[in-house]
């Protein structure tokens, strides 16, 4: 019990510490003043989606720290050390084709998903509690044709649990892997927004980045 309460402590202060570490590289691009669309009304939308672009902005603070919770706004340990900015684009790409894969019919559109957030496991997180894969995507989309915007940008939150423990070594030993995990959940999530459209014209709003470090659901 004493080692269990001491690893809670270290995470809770590892969240306290660590009150922003969505965004710590990205004041500089203007996120943080306007673009972002008001929550309104939304409708069916059909769309033929002819492009994919996924943007991983290389202003975004990578960590390889093993902490609980790294300030930084990508932390992924799921590959070997590399060039995390690419490794992450790879993913949110394989989610974004199999997300808009049936999506061939209706207005022609390209997709842009760009990351503001990448936040998976530490390993000294993935073996002892676990928490949440917790992911920021900034979605647009445009005509086609016109370029014209249709619906976005706007903040999309697409976390979801990741094991730890026992849990996640079992997970790991019949081959499920955090990157299967991630792409299987955000491209069910990226189905789904792109799935309605504003029912008017959206209006930009100033941005407020909605991540909590209670996200990451340690201490849950």
């Amino acid at each position: 019990m004493m080692v269990k309460a001491t690893l809670a402590l270290m995470a809770a202060l590892a969240l306290g510490a660590c009150a922003g570490p969505q965004m710590v590289g990205r004041a500089a691009d203007g996120l943080g003043g306007t673009g972002l669309v008001a929550a309104g009304q939304r409708v069916s939308a059909a769309y033929d989606v002819t492009r994919i672009d996924v943007v991983v902005p290389r202003n975004l603070k990578v960590s390889e720290e093993n902490t609980f919770v790294p300030m930084a706004d990508i932390v992924w340990h799921g590959d070997a050390t590399g060039d995390r900015y690419a490794q992450v684009q790879s993913i949110m790409a394989e989610a974004a084709e199999r997300g808009t894969s049936g999506m061939a019919s209706g207005q022609k559109v390209t997709v842009q998903v760009e990351v503001s957030l990448f936040h998976a496991l530490t390993p000294k997180a993935r073996y002892t509690f676990g928490g949440n894969f917790a992911t920021r995507l900034l979605l647009t989309v445009r005509d086609a044709a016109t370029g014209a915007v249709v619906d976005g940008p706007r903040l999309v939150v697409a976390d979801c649990p990741a094991a730890g423990g026992q849990r996640a070594m079992a997970e790991e030993a019949r081959g499920l892997t955090q990157r299967m995990v991630i792409v299987d959940h955000v491209s069910g999530v990226l189905a789904r927004e792109l799935s309605t459209r504003p029912a008017a014209a959206p209006t930009p709003v100033v941005s407020r980045n909605a991540f909590q470090p209670s996200d990451l659901g340690l201490l849950q």
